[in-house]
């Protein structure tokens, strides 16, 4: 009687934004073309900016938003702009400098602003040239770092789960971005640390190691949200612009968040000492970026959950919600391969692997449910099932609407998007609205496909409409 009465009672779906606050204005100044250029771009990609090209400092100097801007300069501009004034008139202000200069994009933040003092006007720093930083390249990266910077700094009262990048040369970061953001789509937020100092201060809420309290570190910093680090060896540390922190910053991570996978960026011989305990990427390898999307994919919680042995083979790859039951049903049988699964499961959980999968699956509420819930053997298993069979039955009974119709299948939101306003479905777009619900209804690749779709008007629909289609036909063939 009570799975009836689930089934008929309709619930709210709740998409999981995690920027609240969006770039409203995008504001380029700067004499180079390519960079001027690129509203078209933004336009095209990003449809729901206003990107406006000045041509002059006080009308960048006095420009006024009405809701979250990007300020774009290069380096000439910078140095023009009063970017104090700026940040008076706009409370949601983010400045960003593109430059083109060699120095900027290999140095540390401490020899940039030494060398060229301008450099400490920008809160966000890339580099630009015409083969892999141009700025059609990049653009879009550079207008979404600055909205995660402000979301993560100004409304922190958010959960949200955040990629964090610890480099301190603006060359690597600008040409890895669009990769990144293009892997992880509104799913996390991505934050840009460059000295050892900022990390520890991002992580821990403190300035120096010995300030860490055991007892408060989680309630201190941001680490509790950090779902992945990606981190050189070499930035500085102190005065020692040079240092190899990114061994003492590991180290932190893997004492104080275990369950945070490691992305090591670097070619040296140091990260040696890591291999079993994180994933190495060199640095400017032919290839390199493809790796790291398969890596980011399996062990972040964004791909598929993968389940494997201790010495690394992947035994199961679950893709939704349901074959997650499966595999639960399977590690509650009192076989050996039953057995062995629980033990494997079991050590995911103390990790809060089972719970960061679901967050990046937009199962918002019910990772925060599983998170605090560490048990083991059967008891697990238990609890496991009963929370994610209860959640199947609530989305069969969770639609959604599209201006004021609902969808409750594919076919009804295959229908719905080809008759509702199409500025209703660019907002449920922009922010993954459609992926969120489709992922939770267990159309994981389908929501996959669509998550980088955005535009405008028919051309959006056309575009969403063909994917869902193709995939009705998908799911048809093999149920």
């Amino acid at each position: 009687m009570r799975k009836q009465s689930i089934q008929k009672q309709e619930f709210a779906f709740i998409p999981r934004i995690i920027n609240p606050v969006k770039i409203k204005n995008v504001i380029i100044f700067s004499a180079d073309e390519q960079i001027r250029q690129t509203k078209n771009v933004l336009g095209k990609n990003m449809p729901w900016v206003t990107v406006d090209i000045l041509s002059d400092p006080i009308s960048a100097g006095n420009y006024q938003s009405d809701g979250a801007m990007v300020l774009i300069l290069d380096d000439v501009a910078l140095n023009l702009v009063d970017t104090t004034t700026v940040k008076q008139k706009n409370k949601d202000a983010v400045v960003v400098l593109l430059s083109a200069a060699e120095l900027i994009h290999c140095s540390p933040p401490s020899v940039a602003q030494e060398k060229l003092p301008y450099t400490a006007k920008a809160d966000l720093v890339f580099a630009f040239n015409k083969t892999d930083c141009a700025p059609e390249k990049i653009i879009q990266s550079v207008v979404r770092s600055a909205e995660d910077l402000l979301n993560i700094s100004n409304y922190s009262n958010v959960r949200r789960y955040i990629f964090l990048i610890v480099d301190d040369e603006p060359r690597w970061f600008s040409q890895f971005f669009p990769i990144l953001y293009g892997i992880i789509g509104q799913r996390a937020d991505v934050m840009i640390v460059r000295t050892y100092e900022e990390a520890l201060n991002f992580l821990f809420g403190v300035e120096k190691e010995s300030d860490i309290d055991d007892h408060q570190y989680i309630s201190s910093g941001h680490g509790d949200d950090v779902v992945c680090l990606i981190t050189d060896i070499f930035f500085p540390k102190g005065n020692d612009l040079n240092s190899d922190a990114g061994k003492d910053l590991i180290n932190l991570i893997q004492n104080h968040y275990p369950r945070i996978p490691i992305i090591i960026a670097s070619k040296t011989k140091e990260t040696e000492a890591f291999k079993d305990s994180a994933f190495i990427l060199p640095k400017g390898d032919p290839g390199s970026l493809i790796t790291l999307r398969k890596y980011i994919q399996d062990y972040t919680g964004i791909g598929d959950f993968l389940v494997q042995n201790e010495t690394g083979d992947v035994l199961h790859r679950i893709k939704n919600i349901q074959g997650m039951i499966e595999i639960l049903e399977k590690a509650g049988k009192n076989k050996p391969q039953g057995i062995k699964l629980r033990e494997i499961l079991e050590a995911y959980g103390k990790k809060d692997s089972i719970s960061t999968w679901l967050y990046m699956h937009s199962f918002r509420e019910l990772g925060d449910v599983l998170r605090p819930i560490h048990v083991g053997g059967q008891r697990m298993i238990t609890v496991l099932k009963k929370h994610l069979k209860s959640e199947v039955l609530r989305m069969a009974s969770t639609p959604l609407y599209i201006d004021k119709k609902k969808a409750s299948n594919l076919s009804e939101l295959l229908h719905l998007l080809k008759i509702a306003d199409p500025n209703k479905i660019q907002s449920l777009s922009n922010n993954d609205v459609f992926s969120s619900w489709l992922d939770r209804k267990g159309y994981t690749e389908l929501a996959e496909e669509l998550r980088p779709i955005h535009g405008t008007g028919q051309t959006l629909i056309k575009s969403l409409s063909s994917i869902i289609e193709k995939w009705i036909h998908l799911y048809e063939k093999n149920p």
